[in-house]
């Protein structure tokens, strides 16, 4: 039984279809490793209007950024430039998997999520926004994810969407801060930058949102 040409170039077509798609990154991750000069790694985050750290580690001079795709890796190299506020940007030749910011300040009670990564491996949690009258800015529950891990500085906090992986980038985590309150009890938060200084990324980037044109590479589809 002989299959008609038209059906039998349909199924060509649909094999190399699904090869093509076998080699492809499909599941970007917008959380950045950094490496300075020092040799020490800090977290950043690739958004809308570029990469956004708080170079803990190197505030100036080249600076190794790891993405992390489906299949793996990719480092590219870049040189660091300051915001202001604390924070640094870095331009890659290549387009990053990258997440919206969202510019509306978080507020006590509100439900964020924070993800961070250790080499290869992402986690994540959710937290609460919390308010101290001794405290200013950005403060949420500290996930245990954070006090197992080190480097976690530069992790980024989300607001969540309707969709699992509608995430919009609030802020950047600084560390810890403890305070004690009227009762004697000492509580302990996770600090963050939030959108009062991410705004800095989106003035830096002064012809947004002009289409730039990203260099090809084979080994990035």
């Amino acid at each position: 039984m002989h299959m008609p040409l038209a059906k039998l170039s349909s199924l060509i077509l649909l094999l190399v279809a699904t090869l093509s798609c076998q080699g492809t990154r499909v599941a970007a991750d917008p959380v950045l490793e950094l490496r300075g000069g020092s040799g020490a790694s800090e977290l950043g985050v690739s958004t809308d209007f570029g990469v956004v750290f708080l170079g803990r580690t190197s505030r100036s001079g080249a600076v190794e950024l790891t993405a992390w795709y489906g299949d793996g890796p990719s480092i590219e190299f870049s040189v660091i430039e300051p915001l202001g506020g604390g924070l640094f940007t870095a331009e890659p030749q290549i387009k990053l998997p990258r997440v919206p910011i969202s510019f509306r300040t978080p507020r006590a009670g509100e439900t964020l999520r924070v993800i961070g990564r250790s080499g290869r491996e992402r986690w994540s949690a959710d937290v609460t926004v919390r308010a101290e009258p001794q405290l200013e800015g950005l403060i949420v529950d500290v996930p245990a994810q954070v006090l197992e891990r080190d480097g976690q500085a530069g992790a980024g906090l989300y607001r969540i969407g309707e969709k699992e992986h509608d995430l919009k980038l609030v802020g950047l985590v600084t560390g810890t801060v403890e305070v004690t309150g009227s009762d004697g009890a000492t509580r302990r938060y996770l600090a963050a930058v939030g959108p009062d200084q991410l705004w800095r990324l989106v003035t830096y980037k002064r012809d947004f949102p002009r289409k730039r044109k990203w260099v090809y590479r084979a080994d990035v589809l």
